[in-house]
């Protein structure tokens, strides 16, 4: 019986140094365990340099895809795609009547195309409203936006195809070859001396 008890005395001992050990080395590194379960951060690109200000949570990849080869309408409803615009750097915003930071932010957007009039930026507002009123609204209010054009997505699929997954309003900025140099999600000031930074910053490439 004596053995018994000497022996399950020394599997305790063990099993507390091993406890104590333990508790020690995650004493002395108290963020080991929560470091390993973070993702590691995607590498960004120089342009990250530009992520301040109204444009701080932008989103400046190393990694540059082409855009996607998808089929938009223009006013007239002829298809469009993306590779129509190569060579220009473009500014795409994806936006709808129902989202009210997409109107808010339209008449930088607008600010911006005359800022940069004669220079070779595209500024591409995509209308992603399915519903014939909405469509109609939408219509009459870049009406009002000048000098921004009316182009449309009436399957509301673009959004999905960017970067963003769906966010609205979702801004893309484009360069000369048609691959994704720049990403925001939501209201911003795209006339703002931050966003022509950016933007000049792109132009200047070649």
């Amino acid at each position: 019986m004596s053995g018994s008890k000497t022996a399950i005395g020394i599997i305790a001992g063990v099993l507390l140094i091993g406890a104590i050990g333990g508790g020690a080395f995650l004493y002395a590194k108290p963020d080991a365990v929560a470091k390993g379960s973070e993702p590691a951060e995607a590498p960004k690109s120089a342009l990250a340099r530009f992520a301040t200000g109204p444009l701080a949570t932008l989103e400046t990849p190393a990694a540059t895809p082409v855009a996607p080869d998808y089929v938009f309408k223009t006013a007239d409803g002829a298809d469009v795609r993306f590779n129509a615009f190569r060579g220009k750097v473009v500014l795409v915003n994806l936006w709808a009547m129902w989202c009210v930071p997409c109107r808010t932010e339209m008449p930088t957007l607008a600010a911006a195309a005359r800022t940069y009039e004669g220079k070779d930026l595209v500024v591409l507002p995509i209308n992603v409203d399915v519903e014939p009123d909405k469509v109609a609204d939408a219509k009459s209010f870049i009406g009002v936006h000048e000098p921004l054009p009316l182009y449309s997505d009436p399957k509301f699929q673009l959004p999905f195809e960017f970067p963003g997954k769906g966010k609205m309003p979702q801004t893309i900025l484009l360069d000369r070859q048609g691959r994704i140099r720049a990403t925001f999600a939501g209201e911003a000031d795209w006339n703002s001396p931050e966003a022509r930074a950016l933007i000049d910053a792109v132009l200047a490439e070649g």
